[in-house]
């Protein structure tokens, strides 16, 4: 099995574990029922947004979709389906998750919910500012326009219930780290990491409130994966491409990145009624599959089949 979706495998049964159950009443839980799924982002959620903008982030070329129904590339930064396409089809919503930008989306395709995500960006407005893909505060106003949308299909009273009722995944942080902190340093001449964790969060305590305010309730925050082993980053760090290694100051930002956001989604949580935030740890299984890639069916942590992330 392609490495993606083993990390898709394992994600999924952590996900299904927190969304099926409450921690005080987990023997005894019934399975929630979701009324759609609605996603922000970047590659890791993308589902085709990119196709529709004009930018060069796109993944419109083989070896992209090649394990999708027809091999054909989707706009997915993947070889196959994506997490929230996966999220769909267990919760017997859909099987896949269109873009929100597709100019065929059905009625349908808009109340069991839409992606808005964009390969690229960033919750910082700096990540997008050369490239073209959709800043997260755009995707936040896409939104609005599909609230509309719904309100006129199914009346404003149905599209609240709508809306507290869907799963809301926000995934995004890498693209700013790796273009913003790392790579291109323009954010490090004015922060230390610390300092540009903290940044970023503020804006993402805000995106949380501001889709709280527009009647979410059911979210999902997905950690930083461990940005020292992207291939992006071994790769420029290494002049033989054949003797990489994981950056370790780079994974323990991450790691120390991920505590903050568990503890600003604890006080989220607290602080707004009604509300489910979970956090969805992403740097264990992967650091899990670099360290013993051959329990996955690879040799060893390069031997990869798509490479992930913008």
């Amino acid at each position: 099995m392609a490495i993606v979706q083993q990390l898709i495998v394992i994600v999924l049964e952590i996900w299904t574990i927190i969304f099926n159950f409450s921690a005080s009443t987990a023997a005894a839980a019934q399975p929630k029922k979701y009324s759609a799924v609605l996603v922000f982002g970047d590659s890791t959620a993308d589902t085709g947004n990119n196709n529709f903008v004009n930018t060069l982030f796109t993944a419109n070329h083989l070896p992209y979709g090649q394990d999708l129904p027809g091999h054909a590339p989707t706009g997915r930064f993947s070889n196959g389906k994506l997490m929230p396409d996966f999220i769909a089809g267990f919760l017997g919503i859909k099987d896949t998750i269109p873009p929100y930008l597709d100019p065929n989306l059905s009625n349908e395709d808009l109340l069991t919910g839409v992606c808005f995500a964009s390969a690229g960006s960033g919750y910082d407005e700096l990540t997008t500012a050369a490239s073209g893909v959709i800043p997260v505060s755009k995707q936040l106003e896409y939104f609005k326009e599909y609230i509309g949308k719904i309100n006129g299909l199914i009346g404003a009273d149905a599209a609240k219930k709508l809306l507290s009722e869907a799963v809301v995944i926000i995934s995004a942080g890498t693209n700013d780290m790796t273009f913003n902190y790392y790579d291109i340093p323009t954010r490090r001449a004015q922060f230390n990491i610390s300092e540009y964790q903290d940044f970023l969060q503020t804006k993402l305590h805000n995106y949380i409130k501001q889709l709280y305010d527009l009647g979410c309730r059911q979210m999902i925050v997905a950690g930083l994966p461990p940005i020292g082993c992207l291939p992006i980053q071994t790769t420029a760090r290494f002049k033989n491409p054949l003797d990489r290694k994981c950056l370790d100051e780079q994974n323990t930002d991450s790691q120390s990145y991920n505590q903050k956001l568990i503890k600003l989604l604890n006080q989220l949580q607290a602080s707004l009624p009604g509300t489910r935030l979970n956090y969805a740890d992403v740097y264990e299984p992967v650091i899990e599959m670099v360290n013993n890639p051959q329990k996955y069916g690879k040799l060893n942590h390069l031997d990869r089949d798509v490479s992930w992330f913008l």
